[in-house]
């Protein structure tokens, strides 16, 4: 679907259908135009021409998640997954962009990068897995998928007011995760949206970081934690600090300490992940221990459910 020209259709028509066409879409679910028995048929022959419901994705089911690849247009690829939790929330992972300009040393997706997604590639992932819950629904969204959401800002905040208004996800279950785009924490601290933000740390100083991410040479940490305080002072909202754990890379007791001190703030908490095999690195072993020296440190900390590693939909693996 186009939804410039979805806008331009229902533009000349009554106020009142943009309001069928919504109920149709995003809560009734249809997969086709011609199950949106309040239009007219003339109208739904034109939607079904000018802005096709079809989602061409292909799922791949395990037991408690489900990774589907998205073709696009052009033919470039995405994958999103949707997380079945056993307290019967369901979470769709988003991407936002085709592949990641990164090239973060743990993660596959940043191996190659083609462009930012649309505003309808955002939204269609959600309605796609809505579609496949179908009565269940889905509960949560994080942009924890493909891509750096906050070098797509604006296609992603608008996306959010979407599946927001018209999915009816509420805002509080919806995260972005970045790798700490200044500029991109300043701009969120100031939209009145109370969605939940998540920083990718990894490291507890500069020089481990950037050996494992070359955006930390231009986004060094204090300046991260720095934007980061400023968010919490101006939105009194917490934050995530992800981490994962890569066996003998940054999961000794001293990595656990250097990351206490940094962070021991009000309104951070911290979320450990388990490495997912990409290449080169291995999974760490120690996850239990690095979390009980946070714990004894004071921290609030986590340790993150894996979902999907044997359909490579876990944690840096989609590509």
């Amino acid at each position: 679907m186009d939804l410039t020209r979805l806008e331009e259709i229902i533009g000349k028509e009554p106020s009142f259908r943009k309001k069928q066409v919504n109920l149709a879409v995003f809560e009734e679910l249809i997969e086709t135009w011609s199950l949106a028995k309040t239009l007219p048929l003339s109208l739904r022959e034109v939607l079904d021409k000018e802005c096709p419901l079809f989602i061409n994705a292909q799922a791949n089911i395990s037991k408690d998640s489900v990774k589907a690849v998205v073709e696009l247009d052009d033919k470039a690829r995405i994958e999103t997954v949707l997380m079945m939790h056993k307290d019967k929330r369901n979470t769709v992972c988003v991407s936002s962009q085709a592949g990641c300009p990164l090239g973060c040393s743990f993660c596959a997706t940043g191996r190659s990068f083609k462009r930012n997604l649309n505003v309808w590639e955002i939204v269609q992932q959600v309605l796609f897995f809505a579609r496949f819950l179908k009565p269940k629904r889905v509960t949560n969204v994080v942009f924890m998928g493909m891509g750096e959401p906050f070098l797509n800002y604006d296609n992603v905040i608008e996306a959010i007011k979407i599946i927001n208004n018209d999915l009816k996800i509420g805002a509080r279950h919806i995260s972005i995760s970045t790798v700490g785009i200044v500029e991109g924490i300043e701009k969120l601290a100031k939209e009145n949206m109370q969605i939940n933000l998540a920083v990718s740390l990894h490291a507890p100083n500069d020089k481990l970081r950037s050996s494992l991410m070359k955006v930390n040479d231009k986004y060094p940490i204090s300046m991260v934690l720095k934007a980061v305080d400023e968010y919490i002072e101006k939105t009194k909202r917490k934050v995530m600090i992800e981490y994962i754990l890569i066996k003998d890379v940054n999961d000794s007791d001293l990595c656990a300490k250097e990351l206490a001190a940094l962070i021991k703030k009000p309104l951070y908490f911290v979320n450990l992940i388990s490495y997912n095999p990409t290449g080169i690195f291995s999974p760490s072993d120690r996850i239990k221990a690095f979390k009980k020296i946070l714990d004894d440190k004071g921290l609030p900390v986590v340790i993150r459910h894996r979902f999907g590693r044997n359909i490579k939909a876990a944690c840096g693996q989609l590509e």
